[in-house]
């Protein structure tokens, strides 16, 4: 079991860029797919971003392709979101996930079994 920390929110911009942080304490880091998702008021919460086990595999929400990058350091045992080209739309409460065995490919937060705080990223237009 790992434990997850969120870091990196904050208010910005629209148009500019932020990278959140997710840093896992416990075993096994390597052993989780790991994800990204968001929650806005009065909205369910969306899938925003996975990568596989090493890194090697990434997934997006159509909504944010080509704007956020996924990445991981097991190393570190940290998965980053770096967000570019922000808009108002992306404001949430954005969360990191862990989900053991998984595919990238899993977008269900219902499969992630271990969550962090959350972090809060304000865009302003």
């Amino acid at each position: 079991q790992v434990q997850l920390v969120e870091s990196g929110g904050g208010l910005v911009q629209a148009g500019g860029s932020l990278r959140l942080s997710c840093t896992a304490s416990g075993r096994s880091f390597s052993s989780y797919a790991m994800g990204w998702f968001r929650l806005a008021p009065g909205k369910e919460r969306e899938f925003v971003a996975t990568v596989s086990w090493n890194g090697g595999i990434t997934h997006y929400a159509n909504s944010v392709k080509g704007r956020f990058t996924i990445s991981r350091d097991n190393t570190k045992n940290t998965v980053y979101l770096q967000m570019s080209s922000l808009k108002p739309e992306d404001t949430a409460v954005y969360y990191c996930a862990a989900c053991l065995g998984c595919s990238p490919t899993v977008v269900a937060a219902s499969a992630y079994r271990t969550w962090g705080q959350g972090t809060q990223v304000t865009v302003s237009s």
